[in-house]
């Protein structure tokens, strides 16, 4: 390539890139700690309070559980295009983090409050509480997720930066799925816990949310934007539309879609799999801790592996590492409690891996489509991500609750147990184990369609910073000049 300034002259290269402040990659990984609360808590116990303390049919509960987060396929799209078009002091993202913080908890510990309602009204209640807490949850996950795409353009700070959040992500599935139960009173055999505890449990577990979604709000004002960009299209459609013309997210966005629905069927399943399969529903504290013990010292080695073998690479071996613990896991209520704790603890190895790697990649795909377009859609492309994250996690909670339904389980209420036949406990199993399996061996072949290499991102980088004054772009013209590399 020949210089403007003659064949001789040396082209310009890229600026160096800061390093970010420790004090924003630790905080930007507080919010996390936030979110995964709430990521974790509803899908780990909503389901079974509904159906086994409330006396919710299986199916209705389903419904209440899935219809919430299906209004995240339109929730978090907007948000993140409000997001993207803000204009404030503290940047496009940090006031909808604060709103997001101020609502989420309260509306969370209304979903547990546990009103004097028994059935459909009980069913409708708690419906309307999710809804108001998905709704909040946007506000505030959206932009928190968009922010890593701008405020870095370094490939390898992203995946620092989603360390950090996979760290306190991990730190917090293993406090509140570990701690929820015990608040509850979940005291081993099938036990389902009390009214009065899962109030407690509301309010306790707020309160952190609360801390967390603050700590990522007030610490992040030290960061700043580093990619140029312009606001974009304002029109929800025409950016949804601009997004599927980014194919590396599109094959991100496949793979985490049709995981998080085995994810979701699996943390649905695991009170139930305590209760009934382990006979003892007090096994869901260990569970989890077999789970995110392990996933928390495996992080920074996944970190190692996506540097020296690529991101896609280590992202494949990670879902392949938990697919072999989810076969064996089937093995469950023939074997020592201890060997399914092992069993675990592999998932957990795995699930480090499938949640940091694909973070940073979505961070990758995003920063690309901003240096290649000169537009600011990063929350649109979070927004759809985390819509379709929150839609797979309820499409799981809703396929394993079907599957109760179809295999014979009976509701019940805190007060009145009903024993289950043994094709419902069948159903328990096949949905905690089998179904994640399958959807897992499906969601393969959309990683490795992925080809954000490293080589390519810093090419495309060295073309950008040649262009200061860089004008927008039809999608058709960025997705030619991303092929080319």
């Amino acid at each position: 390539m020949v210089s403007a300034a003659g064949p001789d002259a040396a082209e310009p290269s890229a600026p160096e890139i800061p390093p970010l402040p420790g004090i924003v990659r630790i905080g930007y990984g507080l919010g996390s700690f936030g979110t995964g609360i709430f990521g974790a808590v509803p899908g780990l116990l909503l389901l079974f309070y509904l159906t086994d303390v409330l006396g919710v049919e299986p199916l209705v509960a389903g419904v209440v559980v899935f219809l919430p987060k299906a209004w995240d396929a339109v929730a978090n799209p907007y948000a993140g295009t409000l997001s993207d078009r803000t204009e404030h002091r503290w940047g496009p993202r940090r006031p909808w983090m604060l709103g997001g913080a101020l609502t989420l908890p309260f509306f969370f510990a209304a979903m547990f409050a546990g009103p004097p309602l028994t059935g459909g009204w009980a069913a409708l209640y708690v419906g309307v509480m999710y809804l108001l807490a998905a709704t909040a949850f946007a506000a505030f996950q959206v932009p928190y997720i968009a922010m890593p795409a701008e405020i870095t353009a370094d490939h390898h700070e992203r995946t620092r930066m989603m360390a950090w959040r996979v760290a306190f992500l991990s730190f917090a599935i293993m406090l509140s799925g570990g701690l929820a139960p015990l608040i509850t009173g979940h005291s081993g055999g099938d036990d389902p816990g009390t009214l009065g505890g899962y109030r407690l449990m509301g309010v306790v577990l707020g309160v952190l949310l609360m801390a967390g979604m603050l700590a990522a709000f007030f610490t992040t004002a030290r960061a700043r934007t580093v990619v140029p960009v312009t606001a974009s299209e304002s029109s929800i459609l025409k950016q949804l539309a601009i997004a599927r013309t980014n194919r590396s997210f599109m094959n991100l966005f496949g793979m985490y879609v049709i995981q998080a629905i085995g994810a979701g069927a699996m943390l649905a399943g695991v009170q139930y799999f305590s209760t009934y399969i382990l006979d003892d529903s007090s096994a869901t504290t260990w569970l989890f801790a077999a789970l995110v013990l392990p996933s928390i010292v495996a992080m920074p080695l996944w970190s190692r592996a996506a540097l020296r073998f690529g991101k896609r690479n280590a992202a494949f071996a990670a879902s392949c590492c938990f697919l072999v613990a989810s076969l064996l896991m089937m093995s469950a209520g023939q074997v020592p409690a201890g060997v399914v704790y092992a069993i675990t603890g592999i998932a957990g190895v795995g699930y480090a891996g499938m949640q940091m790697l694909p973070m940073s990649m979505i961070g990758d795909a995003v920063a690309v489509d901003a240096m290649t377009t000169g537009q600011r859609r990063a929350g649109v492309f979070t927004g759809v991500w985390t819509a379709g994250e929150m839609l797979g996690l309820a499409l799981g909670a809703g396929v394993f609750a079907a599957m109760l339904q179809a295999s014979g389980f009976v509701s019940s209420d805190a007060d009145h147990r009903v024993p289950q036949p043994d094709s419902a406990l069948t159903g328990v199993l096949l949905g905690f184990t089998l179904l994640p399996a399958v959807l897992l061996v499906i969601s393969m072949p959309f990683i490795l369609r992925y080809d954000l290499t490293e080589e390519k991102l810093a090419e495309l980088r060295d073309r950008h910073a040649k262009i200061p004054a860089q004008t927008a772009r039809t999608p058709e013209a960025a997705r030619a000049e991303e092929d080319t590399v």
